[in-house]
Formats: C-alpha cells, structure tokens, sequence
C-alpha cells in the first residue's frame, strides 16, 4: 500500500515509507511488470541513466538536419533521466543488506505478544485502524479509505510454510468479506504455497520485505 502497509484506498509497490515497501494493493494503477519501464524501475540507476545517454545521442544524430536537434534529444532522453534520478535517490535511501539482516533477527528474536504489537504499530503510524481478531486463521483486520484486510503472523518465525494457513487465511478473508489479506512471515514459503499465494491475491510480506515493512522506530 503506498501510504502504508496496505494502500487500502479504493481508486500499489516498492516506494515509498518502509512499511509500504512489504504490501502494496492492487487498486492503484501499475505498470505491467515486464513492460520497459517496470524493468528500469527495478534495475541499478545507471541502467536509466545510460539509456538515457544512448537515446540522447541517437536522435540528435538522426535529427542533425533539422533545427535544434538537440532540445529534441532532451525530451526523447528525458523520461529516462527522471526514472535514473527517481531509482538512484530511492536506492541511497535504502537500508543495506547488513541493517535490513539485523533487524530481521531482532523480529525472529520477539515473543508474540511483542511482535504483534510492532505490527499493530506500524500500521496505526501509517494511519490504519486495527483490530485484533481472536481466531486462528487471521490475526488482525485493518482498514483504511473503506476498505478492508486480514493479515496472519502468529506464525512469523517457522522456518517453512506451507499451503493449508494460507488456505484458512483465504477462508477467513472470505468470511469476513475483507477486500484483501496479507502473510507476514520472517521464513520461507513453500513452492505451493507461493503458487497458491499468487493464484488468491495473498500479499506475501517474508523475509527482508518483512524487516522493510517493520522498520526499527
């Protein structure tokens, strides 16, 4: 979610503050994740910054001819020098891989009771109302612009997850005509349940993504 963990608004990705780096809803436009720029997006900075430079030189070499070949090269270039300047800022502010490893041993470190209380948290920072729910298959509901989501991580320290919590999650979720769900999980998942996860829509918060979406205060 882009102003949060989630970004429960109704009319969504790596960016933006810590915690809405680890879940981000589909109901705000992307880019299609293989389109060209999705893949720079994703890419070291100087990937942009040369295409930019090649694109530059290219059309002020065909436009030679005409006036002013250069301004044109400039706007042709131009959206590729934003992306360089936009990934390369993003990625100075990121945390290294050594922070991001200490942080997520200090969460596998926490007993339940404390680590539920880092999610709760950081979700009523980023402006969400949450509320504990009591039964086994979701831990908490939160909600924000009207909508709604369950999140399970009672089990965030196992090692290896399979298919059957997420398929309660995905009942649960049902049952409560929640819009979306979440796993947070400082482990791995299973191949299965990775599929499944993809196939229902489950936002996967795991690994270093979970030490993003949790950030130390």
């Amino acid at each position: 979610m882009a102003a949060g963990p989630l970004d429960l608004g109704a009319s969504t990705e790596e960016g933006l503050n810590p915690a809405a780096r680890g879940f981000a809803v589909a109901m705000k436009f992307q880019a299609h994740p293989n389109s060209l720029f999705a893949r720079l997006l994703r890419s070291p900075w100087w990937v942009s910054a040369a295409l930019a430079a090649v694109l530059f030189a290219m059309t002020r070499l065909l436009l030679s001819r005409f006036d002013q070949p250069g301004l044109y090269a400039f706007f042709v270039s131009l959206p590729f020098a934003v992306i360089a300047c936009w990934v390369g800022a993003k990625q100075l502010r990121a945390p290294s891989a050594a922070k991001l490893a200490a942080r997520l041993e200090a969460l596998r470190a926490l007993d339940w009771p404390a680590f539920a209380l880092e999610v709760e948290e950081t979700y009523r920072r980023d402006g969400y109302e949450v509320v504990r729910l009591p039964g086994p298959d979701a831990d908490f509901e939160v909600a924000k612009g009207g909508r709604r989501a369950l999140l399970a991580c009672k089990r965030w320290k196992a090692n290896r997850i399979g298919v059957e919590p997420l398929k309660a999650l995905v009942a649960e979720t049902a049952a409560r005509d929640a819009h979306d769900c979440a796993w947070l999980a400082a482990g791995e998942l299973s191949e299965a349940a990775r599929a499944y996860a993809a196939q229902k829509g489950v936002r996967l918060i795991e690994g270093t993504g979970l030490a993003l979406a949790l950030p130390a205060r």
